[in-house]
Formats: structure tokens, C-alpha cells, sequence
């Protein structure tokens, strides 16, 4: 059933109602996505705060609000066509599949990301050590080191209980010495973040983790052409899809590896639809786990493409994976992802509503829109001199004190907001390595000026 959507404005919003759109880009609102229910006043006046009016789906819309707006509309017996709608979007029709328990805030507040760096920094050198341990033996025809690799992803899902944006930032920075298996070094990360944010527990972290690292081992046994095809024709995409079976075949030469570990592989590539493979699951058929792990596969694949220079800004692959809600992915699991990684992740250069581009350096997990970033240029886009921090919570916050003390109104303050995350092609000379070195490692500015200075 499509949606039918009420224009209503924010003075008579009610809890139950579910908002479908707002009146501005959702991405200038504290509001994490479009499409969320109203549980409770705080929600309503944050919605005053941004918006004139919103629309509401009265369809999902709840209680006897809900009841009410469908009655007025007719939406009951015919709902509207959403003229916004993707036409490229799969729409399934019933599909089994019980909503996943989610058990945010299950572990405490994460540490200052310069408190963890080093750790980080030293695991993640680990893991692509590992990893490239893994290829060798695999060539050489010799047994895995499934052992050691599960050992430092057991440390790696400490690190990220710690402080997520530690490992965060070394798997958003794409640096020169890059591998090819780099892919699943940083999909690992993304889903033992994506984990934590939902509650797993750590048995299931590292789980995942280790599964996400591994799933694609199998593709050693592909031909270089059939790998890297921009397209495949039916025949080649067969071949292709043969590296899942290839992967599980390699990895259950391992006596000890976890059977949970196993599955996650063998189902990564399965779709919420039905469309996937290797077996066609839809659905609750799919293991969480792995419906967790072809979600970060495709977040990775979409902003780090194969045999692009530069990594695709997170806003056009959170569109694209938002796109196949419930068609490719489940719509509740997407929407906790990005709710996880945030729409502007550690190591992004953004925009502000200033004109000034920044790198976000560290998330404030409670308000998502509002991170601290490293200022690299002016408003006019010229380098600065010295790179400074700029906390966009902490900023929001004294400027709305004002407001609500009487003493400034909303437009004399100037609340500062991102207005888009940026393709790194579009300012080459910022050197995004050196911002992140210089936050979570370096104490001398100097050093990182020098090395943020175009090159002459």
C-alpha cells in the first residue's frame, strides 16, 4: 500500500503521529532520518524549533490520532501514490520476518577518541597484518591463521566498545599503502560499531566482526577478470557468485571455527527479498548477523568503489542503502546503521552553513549533527594557517542559552549547521591523514600544518 501523507503544521502535531518529510532537508534537523513516530513533547518542540509544517503518513500514524487522520482522508480503503517514491525502489509484499530486539545505550559512554588512539592505531595495523597472513597461506595452499585473526578481532571489538570513533577514523581514511583486501578490514569495523550500537553482545561482536573479515577469502579462487568486470554478463555473474561457497569451503578447513562464524559468510549475500545467494533466502530466514553483515558490505563497497581515487561522500551511499529498505535490507536494520555511523562519520569533510570545510573528528553521540570538527579552510575556501577545533554541540548549546535567556534571538545567534559532506576530489590539498594524525596522535601543530600546506 503506498502512503498517504498529510500536510500538517508543527502547532498541531500529536504523539502517534509517524512524519514521513519535513519542510527542509532532513539533514539540516537534529532529526537522525526522515520517517520516525512522535513519542513525546520533547520531539513535537524539537519539531517547532526547525520546521513550519511537516507531513504525516497517515496510514503508520498510531492510536487514536492515527484512527482520526485516516478516517478524514480515506486512507483506509485507498491510500495515494507517494509522487516522491524512487521508481528504481523494490517494493516486496509480505515478508516474514520478526522486528530485531534492540538494546541501545548497553554499554557506557564511549572514551575520548585521543584516549584510545594508539591502541587503535596498533590493532588495525594487526588485523592487516593478518589479513594479508590469510592470503598467503591461502596461495601457498597452507592452514589459515583463523586463531590469531580471531584474537586481535577480539581485541578490535574492545577498542570499539571503548571508543568507536577510534577505529572509526582508521577505517574511514583510505591511506596510500591500501590493500586489496582493505575492503574487509574496514566492513569489519563498520559492523562491530553497527553492533554496538544495537546491543549485541560481545560473543556476537566479535562474531561478526570476525565473519565480515573473512567473507571474502573465497574470491582468491575468482580469475582477475571476472573480479574486477565493471559488468558481468549472466555467465561471468555466476562465476562470480561462486566465491561465497568458495569462502565457507576455505574456512571450514579450520576444525575450530565458530559455526555462527560460518553462517554469517555463507548468508552475507542473501537479500531481504529473496533476489540474493547463494540460496534465494528472504527475510527471517536470514541470520540477523549476517542481514548485519551485507548491509556494511554495501555501505563499504558504495563509498569506497572499486578503482576510485578518492572515497564516495557517506551522504550519496546512505541515500543509496536508505533506497532498498525492505527490498534488498531490512528497513529496521538500515535505519539503526545509519543511525550508528551517523550521516556524517568520522574523517568526512563537510561544509558548514559558514562556508568554511571541515573534517569531523569526533562524533557527540547524543547529537548527532552536531560533531566536533578540525577547521581547515575559511569561509572563501582557503587553507588556513592553523587548523582549529570547532565543537558544533558545545557551540549550539551556549548560543541557545542566550536564546532562551531572552538576551538574543535565534536569527542574531547564527546557529551553525553542516550543510552537505563533501567528495574529497573537490579539495585534494586537504590532506585528511594529517587531520586525523594530528587529533588522535600528534601534540605539536606545527608538523601537521606543514603537512596540510599544498605541495609546491
Amino acid at each position: 500500500m503506498a502512503i498517504q501523507q498529510a500536510k500538517v503544521f508543527v502547532e498541531d502535531l500529536q504523539r502517534g503521529m509517524f512524519v514521513s518529510r519535513l519542510d527542509r532537508p532532513w539533514t539540516r534537523t537534529p532529526f537522525a532520518l526522515q520517517g520516525f513516530y512522535i513519542r513525546d513533547q520533547e520531539e513535537i518542540r524539537q519539531l517547532q524549533k526547525y520546521c513550519r509544517y511537516v507531513y504525516v503518513d497517515v496510514v503508520k500514524s498510531v492510536g487514536e490520532i492515527g484512527a482520526k487522520l485516516r478516517k478524514i482522508t480515506g486512507a483506509a480503503s485507498q491510500a495515494a501514490t507517494d509522487k516522491s517514491a524512487s521508481p528504481k525502489r523494490r517494493v516486496p509484499v509480505a515478508i516474514n520476518c520478526k522486528p530485531v530486539q534492540v538494546k541501545h545505550n548497553s554499554y557506557l559512554r564511549p572514551e575520548p577518541v585521543r584516549k584510545e588512539a594508539a591502541k587503535a592505531r596498533q590493532l588495525h595495523g594487526r588485523i592487516v597484518q593478518g589479513m594479508h597472513e590469510v592470503m598467503v597461506q591461502i596461495k601457498s595452499d597452507r592452514p589459515l591463521p583463523i586463531g590469531d585473526v580471531n584474537h586481535v578481532v577480539t581485541q578490535m571489538v574492545d577498542s570499539v566498545l571503548r571508543s568507536p570513533d577510534a577505529f572509526s577514523w582508521l577505517a574511514r581514511v583510505r591511506d596510500k599503502d591500501e590493500h586489496t583486501y582493505s575492503h574487509s578490514v574496514r566492513a569489519s569495523v563498520w559492523a562491530v560499531v553497527f553492533g554496538r550500537h544495537i546491543g549485541l553482545r560481545r560473543q556476537e561482536l566479535v562474531q561478526l566482526g570476525l565473519a565480515t573479515l573473512l567473507k571474502d577469502v573465497g574470491k582468491l579462487y575468482l580469475s582477475d577478470k571476472v573480479l574486477k568486470a565493471e559488468k558481468r554478463d549472466p555467465r561471468a555473474e555466476l562465476e562470480y557468485r561462486k566465491f561465497v561457497d568458495y569462502s565457507v569451503k576455505l574456512l571450514s578447513t579450520d576444525p575450530n571455527i565458530d559455526q555462527q562464524v560460518l553462517s554469517i559468510v555463507q548468508c552475507h549475500k542473501e537479500q531481504y527479498d529473496g533476489s540474493g545467494y547463494p540460496r534465494g533466502l528472504r527475510g527471517g530466514q536470514i541470520p540477523i548477523l549476517a542481514r548485519m553483515c551485507g548491509i556494511v558490505t554495501f555501505y563499504d563497497e558504495a563509498t569506497n568503489p572499486r578503482g576510485a581515487e578518492f572515497p564516495v561522500p557517506p551522504s550519496k551511499a546512505v541515500g543509496q542503502l536508505y533506497e532498498l529498505r525492505n527490498s534488498a535490507f531490512q528497513e529496521q536494520l538500515v535505519v539503526e546503521f545509519i543511525q550508528s555511523i551517523g550521516l556524517y562519520p568520522t574523517g568526512t569533510q563537510v561544509e558548514l552553513s559558514t562556508g568554511e570545510v571541515a573534517v569531523v573528528v569526533e562524533q557527540s553521540y547524543q547529537r548527532r549533527l552536531k560533531p566536533k570538527v578540525m577547521l581547515v579552510t575559511d569561509a572563501e575556501k582557503n587553507l588556513l594557517a592553523k587548523p582549529r577545533l570547532f565543537d558544533m554541540a558545545a557551540d549550539d548549546d551556549r548560543k541557545q542559552a542566550l536564546v532562551e535567556k531572552g538576551k538574543k534571538s535565534l536569527a542574531e545567534v547564527g546557529l551553525i549547521t553542516i550543510t552537505q559532506d563533501l567528495d574529497q576530489s573537490r579539495y585534494p590539498q586537504i590532506d585528511v591523514a594529517a587531520v586525523r594524525d594530528q587529533y588522535m596522535f600528534e601534540q605539536r601543530l606545527p608538523a601537521f600544518i606543514a603537512r596540510l600546506l599544498p605541495k609546491s
